[in-house]
Order: structure tokens, then sequence, then C-alpha cells
């Protein structure tokens, strides 16, 4: 079963703070993803472009352009889980 993302908040240095419907809550580095995946250093280049991350109509992707997307799948599995947020 693919993890559905409740919510998604952009945090300092290019962290993500991810939510997901079993209420699992994740901080996902986005670092190593922007600086060895091709397009994906806009994210860094572009000011302000990292905050407007959106979650997709399907709930199991976050994106910043057409270009510029993770999935669940991955935020779920190697994001660091937070405790007592």
């Amino acid at each position: 079963m693919i993890p559905r993302i409740k919510s998604v908040k952009p945090v300092n240095d290019y962290c993500l703070e991810v939510i997901f419907d079993d209420g699992r809550n994740v901080l996902y580095d986005a670092k190593e993803d922007i600086d060895t995946l091709p397009g994906y250093e806009d994210l860094k280049c572009i000011p302000g472009l990292f905050d407007q991350v959106q979650i997709d109509e399907s709930r199991t992707c976050v994106f910043w352009s057409d270009d510029i997307d993770l999935p669940s799948d991955m935020i779920y599995e190697y994001g660091k889980v937070l405790q007592g947020v």
C-alpha cells in the first residue's frame, strides 16, 4: 500500500516535515536529492522555490514543478521519525 500524505511543511536546511494518514510524522532531508538528481538543484538556485512544496492530488507525492517531485514511499521509508510532535 502506498503511504498517503496528510500534510507537508518545509523546514530549515532543505528538510520537509511530513505527516502521513497513519499518523507517522517524519523529517525528510532533501539535500542529497538536490545535490544528486538532475534538475533538483533549482530548489537551491531559485529563491523561495523549496518553500513552495505541494502535495499532488493523489497524496502520494510532493512536488515543486513538473520536473521536481518526491514519492511518498521514499519519504516514508527514509524520513527520520519525529517523536512527540
